[in-house]
Formats: C-alpha cells, structure tokens, sequence
C-alpha cells in the first residue's frame, strides 16, 4: 500500500499515534516487512510493505492530461461502486444489454394482451429499452443493427442472459461471462427514467418572458 497520511500508515502498521516520544510502550510500535521511499515523476511517496492491518490502500494514477486524469478517476469510481454495491446485494443480473433486451421482450409481449392505448405506451417503453445495448455496440464500433437482431433472436429463444460480447464482437452468454451489474442498480436507473419522463409529461405549457426579446431605442445622437 502506498500510504499518504500519517493516521493511514499507523493504522495499517499495526501502532498508535503519540504526542511525545517519551515512554514509548512496545505495544505502540508498529511494523511492516518493508519499508521504503519511491518517487513517482515529481512526488515521493513513502511505501510500507507487507503491513499486518492493511485494510485500504491509495491508487495513484498517472496520465499525459488532466482530462485523461479526471476521465479515468470516475471510470474507477464508477467501477468500486459497482462491486461495493454488488457485494452489499445478493442479486445480480446480466449486464451488456442482456437484462435490458429481456425486458424489452416481455414488455412487448404483454403489450399484445393490453387492447387500450396503453399498448402503445407499453411498446414505446420496451423500444427505449433496447437504447442501452445499441448505444453500447455505438461506443465499441460495432454494427448496432446486427448485434441487436442476434439478440432479439436468441431472446426470443429463450437465452434470457445473452448480450453484447465486446472481445469477440459478437453476443454471447454475459452471466456465464460474469459480466454482471447489481440489481438494484437497474432498478434505480429505471425507477429515475421514469420519474424524470413522467415530470417532463406533466409540463403542459411553458411560460415566455415577452420582454425577453424587447429591444431597446437607439439612442439620441449626442445623448
């Protein structure tokens, strides 16, 4: 672990912080198998090393922009949340667009048992959901149009789990692939989306400033 506080490093070694170095106890000395200090481009860091009571530790990472930097900070906090997430519930889904393509199946085929305008709703809703798998093959470059018959096709059939398999370019069994996603992620993204459509449909008006697009008289010459 590359530690960059002193209260981290005490703790993971093991010792205790003291106010004077008078009377040092042998219980509050720390130790770890390694100690040194690195420099990694203008930064020295001071890395322990094999720390009895490591529980955390510090990523640095390391990049030509500050854009790259930023861009990699939220992917990798984006990905501990995930796997936070996964561990703190039990019920994971397929991810890839698999559970999104399952969905859009049983919508549409329950939409053919609704004789109202709600089919229409219902079928609208089951079409957005296949937005996530095409939109992932847009971001790999691939031919969106291809990758969602297949899975159309294998949904249909019954291969609930099949998704977009970015290292073959082709679908494949994302559950078998453990490419999973929390649960209650999905059900959070789609619980939000549907409050945010439902406010957008609740705007019946907007209202116009009509002094918005008042232009003000020239002025007087020689005011």
């Amino acid at each position: 672990a590359v530690v960059s506080t002193q209260s981290t490093g005490v703790k993971a070694c093991g010792g205790t912080i003291l106010a004077t170095v008078n009377n040092i106890r042998e219980a509050d000395m720390g130790h770890c198998e390694l100690f040194e200090e690195i420099q990694i481009g203008n930064e020295r860091y001071n890395k322990f090393t094999g720390c009895p009571k490591a529980k955390t530790c510090t990523l640095i990472l390391r990049g030509g922009a500050e854009q790259f930097i930023d861009e990699t900070e939220r992917s990798l906090h984006d990905a501990i949340m995930i796997v936070r997430r996964a561990m703190k519930n039990d019920s994971v889904v397929a991810g890839g667009g698999a559970i999104e393509m399952e969905l859009s199946k049983e919508l549409k085929s329950y939409a053919k048992t609704i004789h109202g305008k709600e089919q229409l709703l219902i079928t609208a809703y089951a079409k957005a959901l296949e937005i996530i798998p095409r939109q992932l093959c847009d971001n790999a470059g691939f031919d969106a149009t291809v990758i969602l018959n297949k899975l159309r096709q294998r949904h249909a059939q019954g291969d609930k789990w099949m998704g977009m398999d970015i290292t073959s370019e082709d679908i494949a069994d994302n559950f078998v692939a453990c490419v999973w996603e929390p649960s209650i992620v999905k059900k959070n993204a789609l619980t939000a989306a549907c409050e945010a459509c439902c406010t957008i449909l609740s705007i019946d008006e907007t209202v116009k400033n009509p002094n918005s697009n008042y232009k003000a008289p020239n002025a007087m010459p020689g005011m």
